[in-house]
């Protein structure tokens, strides 16, 4: 989708993912005149400018002048910054809110221009252009709102569409799941260095092994089972450490932390 090349685009909150939208619009070809930011804290808004050479507005003119408002507000921190900017936004101004567990509906409810809201859930990966994740249409977005959302993410990585009752699962699964994987990573460099190894080749093999992992998940053809299958050779040495894992009930395990932090996502709509 060819976007308006007058676009104002404007992002609240600047924190890891709020830099990562910025990066992204960017690496997608949208102009630093096009764009521009609100933060809260001066520190971090000095350094927000200097990297991306974008400028700091206030949200009185972020609200009434921008066709586009990425909000990367914390979620205890969304009503209030909606109800700070409510009464100054255009009807046409489409909202899109990164906040964790607040719905399309919350957000309509603290607006009074029925604006059109989606709602996305990306990951830090993003920032690489790497990321994983999802989105959802309010009652007042229509097709036309999301490609432009889809076009203006379009580096982020994958974004695909689902219905808003699946958000929460999304953020359990790609949302979160990068800290379940980092801490997978720690707890094998950990147990590396304690077998012996120094920590430099303790982290090296350690990451070097999960990057080829997942190339060889993404580019083989192959799912994970038959990935873990095709190494698992009987009585061997990977046998044996994954009979420790399934004893200790790991799939049961990831299901209770996905499910905990779904919960947790719900009770923060």
């Amino acid at each position: 989708m060819n976007l308006d090349a007058n676009l104002k685009i404007s992002v609240i909150g600047t924190g890891i993912m709020g830099e990562t939208i910025i990066k992204s619009l960017l690496d997608s070809g949208i102009k630093t005149n096009q764009l521009n930011f609100y933060e809260k804290r001066a520190e971090r808004a000095a350094a927000i400018k200097s990297i991306y050479g974008i400028e700091e507005q206030k949200l009185i003119n972020i609200a009434r002048e921008s066709q586009v408002i990425f909000i990367a507000v914390k979620p205890q921190d969304l009503e209030g910054l909606l109800k700070e900017i409510s009464a100054d936004l255009t009807g046409k101004t489409l909202l899109i809110s990164v906040a964790a567990g607040k719905t399309t509906k919350f957000i309509e409810s603290n607006t009074v221009s029925a604006n059109p809201v989606i709602r996305v859930m990306p990951n830090t990966p993003a920032i690489f252009g790497a990321g994983a994740g999802a989105l959802c249409l309010g009652k007042n977005a229509d097709q036309n709102h999301l490609m432009i959302t889809q076009s203006l993410l379009s580096k982020t990585g994958l974004l695909i569409e689902v219905d808003e009752s699946q958000m929460d699962a999304v953020t359990a699964l790609s949302g979160s799941g990068p800290a379940y994987f980092f801490l997978l990573t720690e707890s094998m460099i950990k147990s590396a260095i304690k077998l012996g190894l120094s920590e430099e080749a303790a982290k090296n093999l350690t990451n070097q092994t999960i990057f080829g992992a997942a190339k060889m998940l993404q580019e083989s053809g192959l799912d994970a089972q038959s990935l873990r299958n095709n190494v698992t050779s009987p009585n061997g040495t990977t046998a044996a450490a994954i009979k420790v894992f399934q004893d200790a009930g790991v799939e049961r395990l990831v299901e209770e932390a996905m499910r905990a932090a779904k919960s947790r996502a719900a009770e923060l709509a």
